[in-house]
């Protein structure tokens, strides 16, 4: 559905290529995944946030989603070049990166006890998906960008591409902070391991 007031009248008529359709799917996936996990998943350190991080993370996020879902539902949006190879091979890549994700929050909750800030140096575990600890300290935010360059090449978007460079951006500083931290506060720290990208950064 496109509405009337954004893409005129007869825009509503025009054919949706079903790449339009997964984009959304995966879009309303992603985040009703952050919710679950922020309910049921999470252990945080701090029970609160100051409340201007309220307002910067939702212009933020609901700003990148008005601006990619523009694009992506407008009537002259160029479906992916390279066809269903590129439409359903971006989205096997989104979803194995979104499981990787999962694995990788569900594996840091069984780290810190119910109710305590205790922190441990996080390792693979059986879960195949979280061999990523090995290479890196934050492989939560690895699998996240994963899934947004997934998403970039599945919807062949450039405001989605420039979503994942601004999150790339966002996670690697993040993720250069809590690999310092780690190796400040474990003396016994894997030293081989990077940030966020393996052998890289």
């Amino acid at each position: 559905m496109r509405p009337a007031i954004i893409y005129g009248t007869q825009a509503a008529y025009k054919p949706m290529h079903q790449a339009v359709h997964i984009a959304a799917a995966c879009w309303t996936f992603h985040y009703a995944k952050r919710l679950f996990e922020t309910v049921f998943i999470h252990r945080f350190s701090h029970a609160t946030m100051p409340i201007m991080n309220l307002f910067i993370n939702c212009s933020y996020y609901w700003g990148f989603a008005a601006f990619v879902s523009y694009y992506i539902n407008h009537p002259l949006y160029t479906p992916p070049m390279y066809g269903d190879i590129q439409l359903y091979g971006g989205l096997a890549l989104f979803l194995m990166n979104e499981v990787g994700n999962f694995s990788i929050h569900y594996a840091l909750r069984n780290l810190r006890p119910p109710g305590t800030k205790e922190r441990r140096i996080p390792h693979p575990t059986a879960n195949p998906m979280t061999l990523a600890f090995a290479f890196v300290s934050c492989p939560n935010y690895m699998y996240e960008v994963g899934a947004w360059l997934s998403f970039t090449i599945m919807s062949q978007c450039l405001p989605a591409g420039l979503f994942t460079l601004a999150g790339f951006y966002q996670m690697t500083m993040w993720a250069l902070g809590k690999h310092r931290n780690y190796k400040k506060e474990f003396s016994s720290y894997p030293r081989s391991r990077k940030s966020i990208i393996p052998f890289v950064i």
